[in-house]
Formats: C-alpha cells, structure tokens, sequence
C-alpha cells in the first residue's frame, strides 16, 4: 500500500509572508500562539523536544523521510502554489528535488486565490488565481516536467501522479489537461496521471465534466465533517435561507452570486466526534469510477482561526491504527488501488500532522507502521 502523506511547505519565511503577516511569519507562528478554548482542549501543540524546524534546512526534510519511511509512509505529497508564473514556498520541494534523499513524492496543486481567510471575516484576495491559455499551460509544465522525470517522483502506469485540490475553479480544464498530456507524451511519458480532491465544494458528484481524471480522491476529514453538516436540519435550514437570500437579489438586482463570498462573523466553534467523523469515511460509498480513499490523524484549526474553527473530539493514536487498518482493507477490496492520501505530515496548525508531537511522540507513524505490518501491505519501496 502506498500511503502518502500530505505534505504543507510553509515552514520556512518568505519576503510575500514577512509582507503579510509580520518579519519572520511560518505555520509555527499559528501553532505557538494556539490557546485552549475549552475544558480538556489539547493546545498549544508541541513538537516533540520543540522541533520547530526550517524547511529551507535539507537535514530537517532528510529526518522527515527518515522517520517516515522507516514507519511505511510511502512518500509525501507537497502542496505546490502556482499562479500564472508566480511561484510561493516552491523551496522546500526544490531543495528535495535536488538533494540525494531517497523518499518518493508527488505534489498537489493548490488552485486556488490565496486569500486572509484564515484571519478575517472578510476574505481579502491577495494573489489572484488565474489559468490562462497554451502559453501560461506550457510555463507550468515545464516547470513540473523536472520533477516528474525524477525516478523518485510517484507514478501509476507510467504516468506522474499530479493532484488537483480544486478542479472545479479552471475554466477550460478538458483543454488544459489535454494540453498537458500531449505535452507529456512528447516528453516520453503515456501520459499524466490527473487526480482530483473530492472536498466539500464536490460533495456530490458534480454535473461538470470530470472524464479527463484518473483518479478522484476524498479530502478528508473535510468531506466527512461536510456530509455531517448536511445531515443536521439546522444547517440545512440556513443553507435553504442563503440560498433563498442569494436568489432574491440576483432576480431583482441582476447581479451574479458566484462573486460574492460571505463572511464568516458570528460563526462558533464546532465540534466532531472522532469516531463518528471516521465511520462516515469508513462507510463512503464510490460515486466516482476510481476512487482513491483518504485517512486524517486528527483535525483542529483553531490555531488559525480560534473561535471560528472546528475541533476533533476523542482523537488518538489507538483509535486512529483501528480505522487505518480497514481504510486499508477497504481500499483493496472496495476500490482495488495501492494508493491511500493521509491528512496530514505536518498540518500543524489544522491538528493533522503524523510527526512527533509532546503529546503522542511517535504514536501516529508507529500506528501507520503496525496497521499496514499487520495487513501485509508494508511497502518495499521500490519502484
């Protein structure tokens, strides 16, 4: 079984961060300042002996393969933030692209507006996310193309694995994808193996064309958290009144709600069960063709959001090896694939990192390590 973890680059300063959000500023910023928000609320949380590394660092990343490889992770999948040529927090998976450590790797696009939406009720954009024509199409490519003729880099088939996290946001995606494959092949690929998130905003299968992927993928916790609030009467009850809101004047004042993004004020903290929020991923069904199942270790953005965000009740170690154990078996049987995404290597401030912490030391790699020894799926890692 291939488990690959995904993997957040924002460890390490840049001038656009330092711009933003003070001199200095990274993810530990968010993770340091976190505060307990209620009875029993496990923050701030601390690395294990405080290592608040440096990503610009290739030993911290060498230690990560390390300890991962030894535990079954099979390789790390790096958030990649392109927009039209502009490049952020692309060090880390450089250095990795040019240093000698023997761990597989793939990356994610994140396709979106990068935004403050983290810190505001008012989503300020503050780099536009836009997707060009052939030529922006072919800057891109030929940017990915070193990395995906890297030995090290994860393919199926023959095809480099490149993840979108949301598809649905690109206008002329068949043409783009196509295009993309087409230049793959006169690169020596068959092709690009296209994988797409399965988030909140694609609950449902969607009525766009999504014929050009290979593979769907869930992104969780976030698409089981999402199913729950849909089941409850009250949220869907405040969905039908915006939606009600939005109609009434886009019919009287012709404008297009699609622009508009409301803010978040007045939101309260919400809360999950950890078991329940597992055995709705555990009982999801395939509405996609190929589907690629997704694990999460635990989830709590308060260190980003504080009262605005969600927490995860009852999380551990114990529990997490249980349902990794069948997401494996799930994942043979159900969906016959090799391949398992898991939330997070180092979502620090979300609450969904594998690395050791004060709390739990090793007990989530170790977990990874005995469910996948225990199924027989433990990886050889060749190839």
């Amino acid at each position: 079984m291939k488990t690959i973890a995904l993997y957040l680059p924002q460890f390490h300063a840049t001038p656009e961060n330092d711009k933003w959000w003070g001199k200095g500023f990274t993810e530990w910023v968010n993770v340091k300042k976190a505060k307990p928000l209620f009875e029993g609320h496990h923050q701030p949380r601390v690395p294990l002996n405080s290592n608040y590394y440096n990503l610009l660092d290739i030993n911290v990343m060498k230690w990560q393969a390390e300890i991962a490889k030894e535990n079954g992770v099979y390789g790390f999948c790096f958030y990649h933030y392109w927009f039209d040529g502009k490049l952020l927090l692309e060090k880390p998976v450089e250095n990795f692209l040019h240093s000698d450590i023997d761990f597989h790797y793939c990356i994610s696009w994140a396709n979106e507006h990068w935004t403050n939406q983290w810190v505001s009720d008012k989503w300020d954009v503050l780099i536009e996310q836009r997707y060009g024509d052939e030529r922006e199409w072919k800057q891109h490519f030929d940017y990915l193309l070193e990395f995906f003729k890297d030995p090290r880099y994860i393919k199926q088939d023959g095809k480099p694995i490149f993840v979108f996290y949301k598809p649905n946001l690109i206008q002329k995606r068949k043409e783009m994808l196509e295009y993309w494959n087409k230049l793959a092949k006169e690169a020596g690929f068959p092709g690009i193996c296209f994988v797409f998130q399965r988030a909140e905003f694609l609950r449902e299968k969607p009525a766009l064309d999504m014929s050009m992927f290979d593979y769907c993928a869930a992104y969780q916790p976030g698409l089981a958290q999402a199913e729950i609030n849909a089941e409850s009467e009250h949220f869907m009850a405040l969905r039908y009144m915006k939606r009600a809101f939005f109609q009434f004047f886009e019919r009287h004042f012709k404008f297009d709600s699609r622009s508009v993004v409301l803010t978040k004020r007045g939101r309260s903290l919400q809360k999950f069960d950890y078991d329940q929020i597992w055995n709705k991923v555990l009982s999801e069904k395939d509405i996609f063709p190929r589907m690629i199942p997704s694990a999460f270790t635990d989830w709590d953005s308060t260190p980003r959001r504080e009262n605005r965000g969600s927490v995860m009740i009852g999380a551990s170690p114990e529990k997490f090896e249980k349902y990794f154990k069948q997401l494996i078996i799930k994942a043979k049987k159900q969906y016959a694939t090799d391949l398992i995404f898991v939330f997070a290597w180092n979502e620090w401030a979300e609450g969904g990192y594998l690395e050791p912490d004060e709390l739990n030391r090793y007990g989530y790699l170790h977990a990874i390590k005995k469910a996948l020894t225990e199924t027989g799926e433990f990886p050889s890692y060749k190839g």
